[in-house]
């Protein structure tokens, strides 16, 4: 078993790829017309974005502020 959390993340971006895909498909292939207060096409556009924020949320480069001393009581900094 590995500690890499990496291989972990690369697993979850291709099962959201794929529910993408899946989603994009369905939301295709539902027919028409389609009313504005249709439930059912509402909600898979609502999983559609979802799906989306989470891929991008796998994505995106965080910020993480770290503090300038390692240690407050010793007065050492960090670079």
């Amino acid at each position: 078993m590995t500690n890499d959390y990496s291989e972990c993340l690369d697993i979850a971006r291709q099962e959201l790829r794929l529910a993408r895909h899946a989603l994009r498909d369905e939301i295709l292939n539902y027919p028409t017309p389609i009313a504005g207060c249709d439930e059912q096409f509402n909600h898979l556009l609502m999983q559609s974005q979802r799906v989306r924020n989470a891929l991008d949320a796998l994505d995106a480069q965080l910020f993480v502020p770290t503090p300038r001393k390692l240690d407050p009581e010793r007065g050492i900094e960090s670079r």
